[in-house]
């Protein structure tokens, strides 16, 4: 079991984000992911895990196959293996994600190096 209490985890502090690494097990892990506009991840798919996205706070844009989804806070974006995607936020300010990866896949250790 992992329980991970407010303000804890994993913090990795970078010059446009802050990933904190909530929880890592085989079967998943959780993160949350604060970042600027300077920050993008492009368009890409993984093979082997779901990429889910629970808006916290901001306006994020995910970059998916059909175009741009504006999303604010309270929405859930799920990428099924095999879906192209992406995400930025345009801010103003940051924007904060939770992001999660259903089985980890090594996400977590990537983070982490």
């Amino acid at each position: 079991m992992v329980i991970t209490r407010p303000g804890g985890g994993e913090r990795f502090e970078r010059e446009n984000r802050v990933v904190t690494i909530l929880a890592d097990v085989p079967e998943l892990s959780a993160l949350t992911i604060e970042f600027d506009a300077t920050f993008e991840v492009p368009q890409h798919s993984h093979d082997d895990h779901a990429d889910a996205f629970y808006v916290l706070e901001g306006d994020v844009d995910f970059l998916l196959a059909d175009g741009p989804m504006r999303a604010g806070p309270g929405t859930f974006v799920v990428a099924p293996p095999g879906s192209v995607h992406g995400f930025r936020t345009d801010g103003p300010g940051r924007a904060r994600v939770l992001n999660l990866h259903a089985p980890d896949a090594g996400f977590a250790a990537w983070i982490r190096s």
